[in-house]
């Protein structure tokens, strides 16, 4: 690690002076033949900033480890706190999220004030991470804007404040902060344009994400050229992963463009790659998408029996929002097939698994529009209306103006079930007044 050439840390001019007392040694005798003894004086008085090479020479009068007189840390220390942070990447690349937080928080337990700076950035974005996996969004942010400051330091690269603000605007975008999350993506790919570090597969994560905030505002234009590029870096870094993940998301882009053909095609491709890296969860994420282009593309047939397996996945992976991803998917397969009563039972089972996690609204919403639909079709019309003002509410919150004018529309419809034709024609103007602030 290269340090600069101004003032000393304070750690390491009182850690000279302390080891310097403790082997008996004057300054001129820790100077040597190398060094002046006035140079020695200014690194211990926090003056001048030591560099590697001297780190290494005073070590070695000193005999000590470099890396503990420079950070305070042993080379043991920090081969410790680096396993433990392997654990933790490791664990959030198979999806084990809870686990991950646990060894990331043994992480930073183990590093101390004087801790290699560079190991708790690693921490501290990697801990974040894990939790907004878990639904803790405002902890993560808690944790992300800790490592906002840390990487503001001169140490750090223009590569790292990126990816912690990659990190950032994908919490805000969990918090349906959409905009926020925009510019937080706009300001990270800037500083990887600025860097001279490879940072393709970091600019292709931030693209796909951006898409998915502009697909969350219905702008599809900008959701398509963002994924556009992000397929273009994840090809040219040659990351299967980083591949299926973004058809994923072209696919579900090309389907809210009508283009359930293309959708399901582009859908295909990202379910084989991630069959070939025995990627259970995305491949189970894929059947429930495949299921609803299969119906959408008049298969109901097909796509029942690929959001059963869709759950089957979820459940063996232990994974019970994409459970009730699928199981609502399913309930709404159910209701718009003429079988109300399992669209109900399956609605809300879908809520139980969901829990009212704060990163989950859009599907809460869902699931609350399916559950008031299917009691508004079996004439249970107060518990209708309470389902259908709870799904309103949750696409308030994710500032869905097509997902809100869905629940409004299904109020009008239940208020023309009651004979309320002028509240109908109320709640059906407003819908369309929502929609026309949508891009199509």
């Amino acid at each position: 690690m290269r340090l600069g050439t101004d003032a000393a840390p304070v750690g390491v001019a009182e850690r000279l002076r302390t080891l310097r007392k403790h082997s008996g040694l004057t300054q001129t005798d820790l100077a040597g033949e190398r060094f002046s003894k006035e140079y020695v004086s200014q690194i211990e008085l926090g003056k001048t900033r030591p560099s590697a090479e001297a780190i290494e020479y005073l070590a070695q009068q000193l005999e000590v480890d470099p890396l503990f007189l420079e950070t305070g840390v042993s080379s043991d220390e920090r081969s410790r706190v680096e396993a433990t942070l392997s654990r933790g990447e490791a664990l959030i690349e198979d999806k084990k999220y809870a686990e991950a937080v646990e060894e990331y928080v043994k992480a930073r337990a183990l590093v101390t004030d004087d801790v290699v700076l560079e190991l708790e950035l690693r921490a501290l974005s990697g801990e974040a991470w894990a939790r907004m996996q878990t639904g803790e969004l405002k902890p993560a942010m808690e944790l992300l804007t800790q490592a906002r400051d840390l990487a503001e330091r001169p140490r750090f690269s223009d590569l790292d404040r990126a990816d912690v603000l990659f990190r950032m605007g994908v919490c805000r975008y969990k918090l349906t902060s959409l905009q926020t999350a925009i510019s937080l993506f706009t300001e990270a790919l800037a500083l990887t344009k600025k860097s001279d570090l490879p940072c393709d597969r970091l600019r292709a994560d931030i693209y796909r994400w951006r898409s998915r905030c502009y697909r969350r505002q219905r702008d599809w234009e900008a959701a398509r050229e963002d994924v556009e590029l992000a397929l273009e870096l994840a090809e040219g870094v040659g990351d299967p992963r980083e591949i299926a993940n973004t058809y994923f998301q072209a696919s579900l882009i090309a389907e809210r463009n009508g283009h359930w053909v293309l959708a399901r095609s582009y859908a295909e491709r990202a379910k084989n790659e991630y069959e070939r890296l025995a990627d259970k969860v995305n491949y189970g994420r894929l059947l429930n998408n495949l299921g609803a282009f299969n119906f959408m593309l008049g298969k109901p047939e097909e796509a029942e029996r690929l959001l059963k397996d869709a759950f089957r996945v979820a459940l063996d992976t232990d994974n019970e929002i994409d459970a009730a991803y699928a199981i609502g998917s399913l309930a709404k397969v159910h209701l718009e097939t003429g079988r109300p009563e399992q669209g109900e039972e399956q609605a809300r089972k879908a809520l139980d698994l969901l829990g009212g996690r704060e990163d989950c609204l859009d599907e809460i919403g869902n699931a609350q529009l399916v559950l008031g639909r299917s009691l508004l079709a079996r004439e249970r019309l107060a518990e209708s209306d309470e389902w259908l003002r709870a799904a309103e509410r949750s696409f308030e919150q994710i500032e869905s103006p097509g997902h809100r004018s869905a629940a409004l529309v299904a109020r009008g419809d239940l208020a023309a079930r009651e004979g309320k034709d002028a509240d109908a024609a109320r709640l059906y103007r407003k819908a369309a007044e929502l929609l026309q602030d949508v891009r199509f």
